[in-house]
């Protein structure tokens, strides 16, 4: 198809990508209004900005706990403590629900839900078999995964120091990175971004029955287990170390959801 041939605004757009610096007419029902492409680029980016920081802000105090199962607050509570419109806050809190944290109540707010031992179970049901998978495939090349069993060293070191100075929430950190590294260092994209969520969904739980449980050591000896057999390139041996990990961590966790 011809320019010539094409409908008027889809030229304009042609033109638009072009030059940055042509102005666009807005009709707003009274008067033509111009409005620059590159005002209009700025303004989407800073919105999608300031979406971005408050979906991370909420999202990580729900997982620390800082935000507990039941809290409930209005969007413009939430906006004004984030010194925020309330336009972006909703389009997070979207985010958020889509996600299994939050649940939008019409004319009510917004409230934290809580964690379910049920829904749990079904999380780390997926994890165990992502997680051993995700071992299983850094072992069939452990010389091109030397990088990531590093991070994978560093991360259970550090929860070792995080625990001889009894720092529990230190200690969940490096935990969560192990696990995160584990997954997104596997090579399959597909597989870390469809875990991405399960993982948020465990940190939280892992963060909320730290009182309840007893002093995690056995994790650090089932890491450096996890990591021994990658480093071999024993694949069989790492994915039957890392489900065997998540399944008795996992055990654990959802005993201590009953206590909550």
């Amino acid at each position: 198809m011809k320019s010539s041939d094409k409908i008027g605004w889809a030229v304009t757009a042609e033109k638009l990508m072009v030059d940055k610096t042509l102005p666009l007419a807005v009709d707003d029902g009274s008067a033509r209004l111009r409005v620059y492409p590159h005002e209009m680029e700025r303004k989407i980016q800073k919105k999608d900005s300031l979406v971005e920081d408050a979906y991370k802000v909420l999202k990580a105090s729900i997982l620390d706990g800082t935000l507990p199962a039941g809290y409930q607050a209005v969007e413009h509570r939430i906006a004004d403590q984030l010194n925020m419109s309330r336009t972006p806050v909703h389009e997070a809190v979207i985010r958020l629900q889509h996600e299994g944290l939050v649940r939008v109540m019409p004319r009510r707010g917004v409230q934290v839900l809580p964690i379910l031992a049920s829904d749990m179970i079904e999380v780390y049901q997926l994890l165990v078999a992502m997680e051993g998978t995700a071992a299983m495939l850094l072992a069939k090349d452990p010389d091109r995964a030397q990088a990531s069993i590093q991070m994978l060293e560093d991360a259970t070191s550090q929860m070792e120091r995080a625990l001889d100075a009894d720092d529990l929430r230190g200690w969940a950190r490096a935990d969560d990175q192990f696990h995160r590294v584990l997954v997104n260092e596997s090579g399959n994209r597909r597989l870390a971004k469809m875990t991405a969520t399960l993982i948020d969904q465990a940190q939280r739980a892992r963060a909320v029955t730290l009182p309840f449980r007893s002093v995690p050591r056995m994790s650090v000896q089932e890491h450096r287990i996890i990591i021994s057999a990658i480093r071999a390139g024993d694949q069989i041996g790492a994915r039957a170390a890392a489900e065997g990990h998540r399944t008795r961590a996992s055990g654990e966790i959802i005993k201590a959801i009953g206590r909550l």
